[in-house]
C-alpha cells in the first residue's frame, strides 16, 4: 500500500522550490495524484510488487541515457514522496535546466524496494516527458545563439499539462508565449476574416480591452504595413519566406522599429539560423510541446 501523502505533509522545502519555479505546488501535487490513480485505481495495491517478498530497502539512481537537458526532477521527487512518505529519501538531485551526458546520475532515491518499484514509472513519466521538452528547446536555443532571436513556445500543449510543459521550455532556455486566452490577445487569420480585416480585428480588441497586449498575425507584407500603421507593436509573421521576413524587419525599422516580430509556421531546426539572421525577435515552435520526444532516463537499482 502506498502512503498517498497529503499535500500539507510534503517537505516544505520541496513545495517552496516548486513554487519558486513558477508552478502552483498544489496543482502539481494534484497532477501527481491523478497519475497514481491511473496506475492504482480505487486505492488498490500494485499487484506485481505486492506479490514480491519483503525485499527491504534499496538505493536506486535516475540516470541519463543520452545527452540533453533535464527538467521535472522536483516533480519526480514529489511523486516518490507522495507514494512513500517519510520512508523515502531523495538525494543528489541536479537542478532542472542542467545539461547532462549519458551516464550522469540526476537523482538518487533510497526507500522500500516495493514502494520504489511502484512509483518508478510515474516519476519517470514526468521527468522524461519534461526533459524531452527542455532538451528540444535547448537545441533551438543553441541554433539561435549569437542572434537577437529567441525561441517561443505556443498553446499547442497537452490538455492539463500546459504549466508543466511551459516550465520545461523555460528550463531549456526558451521563452513562454501566452498561457491562456485571457492574458493577452492574439488576432489570427480567422479573427480577421470574421471582423473584415486584420486592422478591423485589431481595433476591435483594443477598443474592448484597452491596455491589454495584442499580437496580430499577418499573412503578407501589405498586412504588416497596415497593422504597423494602426499602432500594433507585436506582429506574427505567418509562413513567410526568408526573404519576406527580412523585408518585414526592414519595414518595421523604417516605421520606427516599435514592433516585435515573431516568425512562425512550419519552421525547422535546420532553418532556424537562416530565419534568425533576418533580424526577427522571436521564433515560435509548436513542436516543442505538441511533438515531444521523451528524454531517455532510467532508474537502476544499485547492486552493491
Amino acid at each position: 500500500m502506498i502512503a498517498r501523502t497529503p499535500f500539507d505533509e510534503l517537505p516544505a522545502t520541496l513545495v517552496a522550490e516548486i513554487r519558486a519555479a513558477g508552478l502552483d505546488p498544489k496543482a502539481v501535487y494534484d497532477h501527481v495524484v491523478v497519475a497514481f490513480e491511473e496506475d492504482l485505481p480505487g486505492g488498490v495495491d500494485d499487484v506485481t510488487s505486492d506479490a514480491m517478498p519483503d525485499m527491504g530497502r534499496a538505493v536506486a539512481d535516475f540516470a541519463a541515457r543520452e545527452p540533453g537537458v533535464v527538467a521535472g526532477l522536483a516533480i519526480a521527487e514529489l511523486a516518490f514522496g507522495y507514494a512513500l512518505g517519510d520512508t523515502v529519501e531523495v538525494t543528489d538531485r541536479v537542478p532542472d535546466g542542467t545539461r547532462v551526458r549519458p551516464g550522469d546520475v540526476v537523482l538518487t532515491v533510497s526507500g522500500p524496494v516495493r514502494g520504489v518499484l511502484t512509483a518508478e514509472r510515474t516519476a519517470l513519466n514526468f521527468a522524461s516527458h519534461l526533459s524531452g521538452i527542455a532538451t528540444a528547446t535547448s537545441l533551438w536555443v543553441d541554433a539561435l545563439a549569437g542572434t537577437r532571436a529567441r525561441v517561443l513556445d505556443t498553446r499547442k500543449t497537452l490538455p492539463g499539462w500546459r504549466a508543466l510543459q511551459k516550465y520545461a521550455v523555460r528550463c531549456g532556455g526558451g521563452v513562454n508565449h501566452r498561457f491562456s486566452l485571457v492574458d493577452r490577445a492574439m488576432v489570427k487569420d480567422n479573427h480577421a476574416v470574421a471582423a473584415g480585416g486584420v486592422v478591423a480585428a485589431y481595433d476591435a480588441v483594443v477598443a474592448k480591452h484597452p491596455g491589454l497586449r495584442v499580437e496580430v498575425e499577418v499573412m503578407d507584407l501589405d498586412e504588416l504595413r497596415a497593422v504597423l500603421a494602426a499602432g500594433c507593436t507585436e506582429v506574427l509573421l505567418d509562413n513567410m519566406s526568408t526573404a519576406d521576413m527580412a523585408e518585414a524587419v526592414r519595414i518595421n525599422q523604417a516605421a520606427g522599429g516599435k514592433a516585435t516580430l515573431e516568425a512562425s509556421g512550419g519552421l525547422t531546426l535546420e532553418r532556424a539560423r537562416e530565419v534568425a539572421e533576418t533580424g526577427v525577435d522571436f521564433i515560435s515552435v509548436g513542436a516543442l510541446t505538441h511533438s515531444v520526444t521523451v528524454f531517455d532516463l532510467g532508474l537502476d537499482f544499485r547492486t552493491s
